[in-house]
């Protein structure tokens, strides 16, 4: 069993865990696996009311493994892998509880990504974002183009594509993508206090609530993340 992701329920919180300290939470194939697999059991366990997803260490995580970056595949190789990816993070949309997500220090690439997937962001007030993907010949491909687009609009997600920018966690709070910036030494402390609000929420309403929410923007997201896996496979060619 993958530890370097780990699942613990208490009543109706579930926690996930990054703990892959020694590279800041980076993920490989393997972590991958195991954190579909946890979404894919929370998605069948109506008892859980409200995930949390935290990291340990100092970073949430720094994305993905760099060893594991431009690696070329044959289209259909890239195609399955990338199809296997986004219907694992896109389990969230299935979820009935909404997912928290505690971020310090870095939050890199496609894990970046993966938290904009989520219903709600809180930030330490060390936490960094970036999207580093062109330097590596590559582009966001895990559905986190299309989120900051519905969120702050083409300037700031062509600036943080485009260039690579570190986001910072007070400029996150400006633009929305966080709602909240606490210091570190709080952090899981806030967030646990709003995942127990949630979890007294009479959980149908909760549900409802977001999939609200939800409906506002998941069309154009998912249609941006088939256009992700259509020119991602295509810089993948192009370095064959």
């Amino acid at each position: 069993m993958e530890q370097r992701v780990r699942l613990e329920i208490d009543g109706p919180i579930a926690t996930i865990t990054n703990d892959n300290v020694g590279k800041h939470n980076a993920f490989d194939d393997a972590m991958d696996l195991r954190l579909f697999e946890i979404l894919g059991e929370l998605k069948d366990n109506p008892d859980v009311r409200v995930v949390v997803w935290r990291g340990e260490g100092r970073s949430w995580s720094s994305g993905r493994d760099v060893s594991a970056i431009g690696v070329p595949y044959t289209a259909e190789e890239h195609a399955a892998l990338m199809r296997r990816g986004h219907d694992g993070i896109q389990q969230l949309w299935e979820l009935e509880a909404p997912v928290i997500v505690a971020i310090q220090g870095w939050a890199i690439g496609g894990s970046f990504q993966r938290a904009l997937m989520c219903d709600i962001r809180v930030a330490a007030e060390d936490a960094r974002f970036m999207l580093p993907e062109l330097g590596h010949g590559v582009i966001p491909d895990s559905g986190g183009m299309g989120v900051l687009y519905e969120m702050c609009g083409h300037g700031l997600v062509s600036d943080l594509v485009l260039t690579g920018r570190r986001l910072s966690a007070d400029e996150a709070l400006r633009y929305g993508i966080v709602s909240r910036v606490v210091p570190n030494d709080e952090l899981d402390a806030t967030v646990r206090e709003m995942a127990e609000t949630i979890a007294a929420a009479p959980p149908l309403a909760v549900s409802l609530a977001r999939r609200v929410i939800g409906g506002l923007a998941r069309p154009d997201i998912a249609s941006s993340m088939a256009d992700e896996r259509t020119f991602q496979t295509r810089l993948n060619q192009e370095r064959a």
